[in-house]
């Protein structure tokens, strides 16, 4: 079957590979989308990153080359012997995590903080840009009728977003700011629009992505334009509740920890590719708290139902759709190099 190998950075190859068996707890996908996400472009620009190089990963067993794309959905076209929740024919949003697991469930409450933390489609053992994968049963998720399958490849994405607001302090009539508006940021704002946030600043360069953060109901500021943390500060009466950092970018996170009030949290949700400093003073002196947040855990069920209720929406993230043949050209260097592009999803037909 056809599939986007991951070799090196800056080498992803669309070859032949061969077609994955199930066993005892695994479903075979047959994918119809897969999501390039950041992370995947963090791999291909710099990596490796979560990819295996030099030694297998501890639960996939794999190392590079592997095949790519983690924010996918499928139909189930075959069924291990042992598997008892899911059958032949469902529409599966998949959970890419890779965790310690057995007969069919995650063993950790918190699997997302193993310290073995893998995901499919990064960290070996198959991935969505290929025309069938295995995944353990526990990793599928059934998608409601009323959603798409291109819904179905925005749950991992708008998964991090609510992980990211539930890790938070914020509470409803809280303010915010997103430095990033990015497809995760912009997630992150439709997310902060459902746990009731009373004022949204989201603080982009992109003009078209400060219209799609427009369109979602945030205040935009252009940091090339303005300061960002004092507009904040004047608009706020000293600074927001919680702020989102979400471009991995060291002078950024500097700006999102300066963007909160006396006492304010700031939550990063961005992978970097590069160490980053800060002042500590800037924390201690106004008893700040900084978080980090990584994927998300027991969230995919809650991100359909608000799916069901209009958040997260595919036309509004999804800027282009491809066939696998073209998703280093027209998939990865694109979303390098054109920043008017949000979330763009590949076929592996």
């Amino acid at each position: 079957m056809k599939a986007a190998v991951w070799y090196k950075a800056k080498d992803i190859r669309v070859e032949e590979v061969a077609e994955p068996t199930v066993s005892d707890h695994d479903v075979k996908v047959k994918v119809k989308w897969c999501g390039i996400c950041g992370s995947d472009l963090h791999e291909y620009l710099a990596g490796p990153i979560f990819i295996p190089v030099g030694a297998p990963h501890p639960i996939s067993k794999d190392e590079a080359p592997i095949v790519m794309g983690h924010e996918f959905a499928g139909e189930i076209v075959e069924v291990g012997d042992k598997v008892t929740k899911l059958q032949v024919g469902d529409r599966v949003a998949i959970e890419p995590i890779l965790a310690p697991n057995e007969n069919g469930e995650y063993k950790d409450e918190k699997y997302n903080l193993t310290e073995l933390l893998g995901f499919h489609g990064l960290s070996g053992g198959g991935g969505g840009f290929s025309e069938y994968t295995v995944v353990g049963e526990h990793m599928a998720h059934r998608i409601p009728d009323e959603l798409s399958f291109e819904q179905g490849a925005l749950v991992e994405p708008a998964a991090v977003a609510l992980h990211a607001i539930r890790q938070s302090s914020l509470k409803a009539g809280d303010t915010a700011a997103v430095f990033g508006a990015g497809p995760i940021g912009l997630l992150v704002i439709d997310a902060l629009k459902a746990a009731g946030a009373s004022k949204i600043f989201a603080v982009e360069i992109s003009d078209a992505r400060k219209g799609l953060a427009e369109k979602l109901g945030a205040h935009v500021i252009d940091p090339s334009q303005m300061d960002a943390v004092e507009e904040i500060h004047r608009l706020t009466g000293g600074g927001v509740d919680v702020s989102f950092e979400v471009t991995g970018l060291p002078k950024v996170l500097n700006q999102t920890i300066h963007s909160t009030h006396t006492g304010g949290e700031t939550v990063i949700v961005s992978i970097w590719e590069s160490e980053a400093s800060i002042q500590p003073n800037d924390i201690v002196i106004k008893e700040r708290t900084i978080k980090g947040i990584i994927a998300y855990r027991h969230i995919y069920p809650a991100v359909m139902e608000l799916m069901k209720q209009g958040y997260f929406q595919a036309e509004t993230m999804i800027t282009k759709k491809i066939k696998v043949d073209d998703v280093v050209d027209d998939g990865f260097e694109l979303l390098v190099n054109d920043k008017s592009h949000i979330k763009i999803l590949v076929s592996p037909e």
